[in-house]
This record gives structure tokens, C-alpha cells and sequence, in this order.
């Protein structure tokens, strides 16, 4: 028996000469070919799931809530708690800067966070 997997044996006897055949690499998950980094309003609920899909992507997000804020206080609410859900559920980070932007990265970028001094 071969030290080659299943699939790997049928795509090289595939292959009309086996030492020409070549294994593909396993796929490793990491960062996209492009990653960008966005700034972006949070107008309405409904942009939620834009931000899934830029984050999804692979692309790094800095969101200004005020636009949201000045016209449902508990929609930010919402929209935050959703994206922290979300965010959790594919092992990203989320952290706020200041009072009107949440930055949103991810699975593999981490966002550093200074340790809290003791009192």
C-alpha cells in the first residue's frame, strides 16, 4: 500500500507519466492574496451583512458607528452585538476605538490589547 492518500494516488495515476505527476500542496487557511484595510460608516442595520461579507473576504474594517448612532441608539446595540456573534463565530477580533469606531479583523489578525495595570 502506498504512503499517499486516496486522492492523491488517483491524480497522479491520472496522469499519462507518474514522475511528472505532482501532489498538490494541502491547503492552509491564512490571509487572502489582498487584504485591505477599510473604513467604513454603519448607516443602517442592513450594512451588516456587508461587513460579514468584507471581513469574510479577508479584509480589515474600521466602522464608524456615529452615522447609526445619532439615529437609533439601540440599533447600535444590535448591530454591535451581531458583529460580535459573528466575529466570534469565525475567530476574528473586534475592539472599539474611542466612541464612534469599532475596528473588525479576520481569524488571522489579532488585535493587541494592553495588559490592565493593577492598582
Amino acid at each position: 500500500m502506498s504512503s499517499l492518500g486516496n486522492a492523491d494516488e488517483k491524480a497522479i495515476n491520472k496522469t499519462e507519466n507518474p514522475e511528472e505527476a505532482k501532489v498538490a500542496p494541502s491547503v492552509s487557511v491564512g490571509p487572502p492574496p489582498k487584504v485591505y484595510l477599510k473604513a467604513l460608516p454603519l448607516r443602517t442595520l442592513d450594512d451588516i451583512d456587508v461587513i460579514k461579507r468584507e471581513v469574510e473576504s479577508g479584509n480589515i474594517l474600521i466602522l464608524k458607528i456615529s452615522p447609526l448612532a445619532r439615529e437609533s441608539v439601540e440599533d447600535v446595540k444590535r448591530a454591535v452585538s451581531e458583529l460580535c456573534d459573528f466575529i466570534q463565530l469565525i475567530g476574528g477580533d473586534i475592539a472599539r476605538l474611542g466612541e464612534e469606531r469599532v475596528v473588525i479583523c479576520p481569524s488571522f489578525v489579532k488585535i493587541w490589547r494592553e495588559e490592565k495595570r493593577k492598582s
